[in-house]
């Protein structure tokens, strides 16, 4: 069991949780993931990044959003309670670029909308290394960014906020900055963390200039371990498991379009679920 240590709520649908978790605390990398259960008899299997850990504390955080059923269930425990199931760390971590001849990296991290929490332990990593890191947060609006103060202590000045309707930052996509950045040759690697849309808008802005671009994969996913084969992609034409060979690939590599689809081959099933939770009054 594990131990729910605080709860905050960081927007409508956005929850952010401190676990009690030694082991992963001190183990995991950044990059890597869990994998969670709310039931251990009927419970789903859901993914999530660790967003940060405290190996004194020997807790760790996540940061989710209300999209399906369990999740929903999830964003009702409180601080007090405790999970069943916690599995991790999960998946390979980052490659941390490292400087060479006393050069620092530049690097460029791009977190759309909750993407912003997987991405932070990873901009950690690559500041700490000694890299210059350039942060490009994006989101519909400025109620909606989450870690922008702890992306702020790692990016400074270097921090880009782009907002759908303008509401802070700069009004766009992420995709205008990376492309100036692109444009301007200070660039040697990017690493692009959200929806796959955007992911996919990123490796094709970054491809034209040779730019090497990571992307860490959202797949849906089961066991964790590579048996069932529900998080495979395509990639440079081979078959990948996300969970096991990723999260992160090649993103000039990745067939966005056929994982596109195999994400939307549940759909109908996981919102007859999100309605169950929300007519049984678990969400009211």
């Amino acid at each position: 069991m594990n131990k729910i240590i605080s709860k905050r709520q960081l927007s409508d649908n956005v929850f952010q949780m401190e676990l009690e978790a030694p082991l992963i605390a001190s183990e995991r990398k950044a990059g890597q993931f869990i994998i969670l259960m709310i039931d251990e008899q009927l419970g789903e299997r859901i993914p999530l990044t660790i967003a940060d850990a405290d190996t004194e504390k020997g807790t760790i955080t996540i940061i989710f959003q209300t999209v399906g059923a369990t999740t929903m269930k999830l964003s009702k425990f409180e601080a007090g309670q405790s999970l069943p199931a916690v599995l991790g760390p999960l998946g390979k971590p980052t490659a941390i670029h490292q400087p060479k001849d006393g050069k620092p990296g530049r690097i460029v991290c791009v977190g759309g909308g909750i993407g912003v929490a997987p991405m932070h332990p990873i901009a950690q990593a690559m500041k700490a290394a000694g890299n210059d890191v350039t942060i490009i947060m994006g989101a519909r609006n400025k109620d909606l960014f989450v870690m922008k103060d702890e992306m702020e202590k790692i990016a400074g000045d270097k921090l880009i906020l782009m907002t759908d309707d303008g509401s802070s930052g700069r009004k766009g996509l992420v995709t205008d900055p990376l492309k100036e950045l692109c444009e301007a040759g200070a660039v040697d690697e990017v690493i692009a963390i959200g929806p796959p849309i955007m992911m996919k808008f990123c490796a094709l802005t970054t491809k034209p200039y040779g730019v090497k671009t990571v992307a860490s994969l959202n797949t849906i996913m089961i066991d964790g371990t590579g048996m069932c084969g529900g998080c495979r992609v395509t990639v440079g034409g081979e078959t990948k498991f996300v969970c096991v060979d990723g999260p992160e690939f090649d993103a000039h590599q990745v067939d966005w379009d056929l994982m596109l689809k195999r994400m939307g081959g549940f759909k109908p099933q996981e919102q007859a679920a999100k309605d169950h939770v929300c007519k049984s009054g678990i969400f009211a």
